[in-house]
């Protein structure tokens, strides 16, 4: 039987750019997503803490140590720059490896950059 968890998050990151003309996607600072082990092209969750808005989008690499956060896209109708939001994966696996999985967390500082990590 398969479970699909939790994987990782990018804990309460701050929005910096909305490109609404912009095809679609989150465009992440790389330095983040690796710390998340999360990856290019990955369908990502996005809970906006401002206003209760959430969404499905998938992630496309920043310059690193950029600290850049942009929604493109429709999903830039939900966010505002400035913004705090939480960035989730989920993954599926067997129930046994799903019940010793521990996901990763990160928690980046007041400019988005890495400031520590959960695993």
């Amino acid at each position: 039987m398969l479970i699909h968890r939790f994987k990782s998050k990018i804990h309460r990151v701050k929005v910096t750019q909305a490109d609404l003309n912009y095809e679609g996607s989150i465009t992440i600072d790389a330095d983040l997503v690796d710390a998340a082990n999360m990856m290019e092209g990955e369908r990502v969750q996005i809970v906006n803490n401002n206003n209760g808005e959430r969404f499905e989008t998938y992630i496309i690499l920043g310059q690193r140590g950029s600290g850049v956060i942009c929604l493109n896209g429709a999903a830039a109708r939900k966010v505002q720059v400035g913004d705090l939001i939480i960035i989730m994966s989920y993954t599926w696996m067997e129930a046994d490896e799903a019940r010793k999985f521990r996901p990763t967390v990160v928690f980046p500082d007041e400019n988005n950059r890495l400031s520590s990590v959960m695993n």
